[in-house]
């Protein structure tokens, strides 16, 4: 079989991954780089964060060959905002689901609350997750309750995502399509 239903999800976080934050100045001394683009100009002033996000991530995330969700409480501005500046078309959008009482056995036992939501979306899919907030206790549950493969990629939020998460989720998609 071939097409889209068959490529790899993967869903990606907008802060950490995409937008570095939290640097000490140690790690930062000249502060987080910033760019420009022309895919959304005027974009930056509404929302200064977005100067951060390298544009040349776009091409780097198409080039993976999965089918890109947002996974991110910026919900539907990140197709308005970030996409553009990009290059990358409308993607489709997690929606939450309204906390639950799972939610809080969830975080007592240290489970993202995006886990469970992600699992159900991928519906036993390949994928891939990219995020600064995984955690051991993450992988286990997607291991235990996920009948396909998953990866759940960490990005250090500090850096945002590099050329060398970039080469980890090349390999591991290669080695599970």
């Amino acid at each position: 079989m071939t097409g889209s239903a068959q490529r790899p999800l993967l869903f990606l976080d907008v802060d950490g991954p995409l937008i570095p934050f939290g640097a000490t100045p140690r790690q930062r001394a000249d502060g987080y780089p910033t760019y420009r683009t022309g895919a959304a100009p005027g974009k930056p002033e509404s929302n200064p964060l977005l100067s951060r996000i390298d544009p040349a991530l776009g091409p780097g995330l198409t080039a993976l060959g999965c089918d890109l969700v947002w996974a991110t409480t910026w919900m539907d501005e990140a197709n308005e905002c970030i996409a553009p500046w990009l290059g990358l078309p409308e993607l489709p959008v997690v929606a939450w689901p309204e906390p639950a009482y799972d939610d809080e056995l969830d975080r007592r036992d240290g489970l993202h609350w995006k886990t469970r939501p992600l699992v159900d979306r991928a519906e036993g899919r390949t994928f891939v997750w990219v995020d600064d907030e995984i955690t051991a206790a993450d992988r286990a549950w997607v291991a235990a309750y996920h009948p396909g493969p998953a990866l759940l990629h960490r990005v250090d939020p500090a850096r945002g995502l590099t050329d060398a998460d970039f080469a980890a989720l090349d390999a591991w998609l290669r080695a599970n399509r």
